[in-house]
């Protein structure tokens, strides 16, 4: 499994992705696919974070046990104060691979502030070994002042579409 770069956007007018020598360029992806999945809102009183999936079919590879999934997160700033997002921890479940996590600073490169009303919006995405599997985990934000809240990022699915991989069978 890998992680990649993607491209952010803020409210507030913070850049732009990043390079990951890792990682590969994934081409733009429209929100207009009939594969996106919408999860959950999760509202931790101060963020709500939601989580759309859609499945790339053209940069996935069954044959060679390869499967990717572009999620599209939205970050809100619901609470009353700023806060600056500086941290990621995710859950990923893969059941050909096995589960594992990833941690790291900030999110494609970036550690996005947000006042109160602010939205950041980013997309990613997760290489799986097969065709279903999920990701759920949270974020770490810092408020004015130095203190530090976790907010949780809902568990969000990824399935490839009926027929992807058959030629396996």
């Amino acid at each position: 499994m890998s992680f990649g770069n993607g491209s952010g956007n803020s409210s507030n007018g913070s850049g732009n992705g990043f390079f990951d020598p890792y990682a590969f360029e994934l081409p733009d992806f429209s929100e207009s696919s009939a594969d996106i999945e919408e999860g959950p809102a999760i509202e931790t009183g101060e963020m709500r974070i939601t989580v759309q999936t859609e499945y790339a079919e053209n940069q996935s590879n069954p044959h060679r046990w390869r499967y990717v999934f572009v999620y599209h997160i939205r970050v809100e700033n619901v609470g009353k104060e700023p806060a600056q997002l500086f941290w990621r921890h995710w859950h990923i479940h893969d059941p050909v691979a096995g589960d594992h996590e990833v941690e790291g600073e900030g999110v494609i490169g970036e550690t996005p502030l947000l006042d109160p009303g602010d939205v950041f919006e980013y997309n990613s995405f997760c290489v799986l070994h097969g065709p279903m599997g999920h990701m759920e985990g949270f974020y770490h934000f810092r408020r004015g002042d130095g203190s530090v809240f976790r907010a949780p990022i809902p568990r969000f699915f990824m399935q490839a579409p009926p027929g992807a991989g058959s030629h396996l069978a």
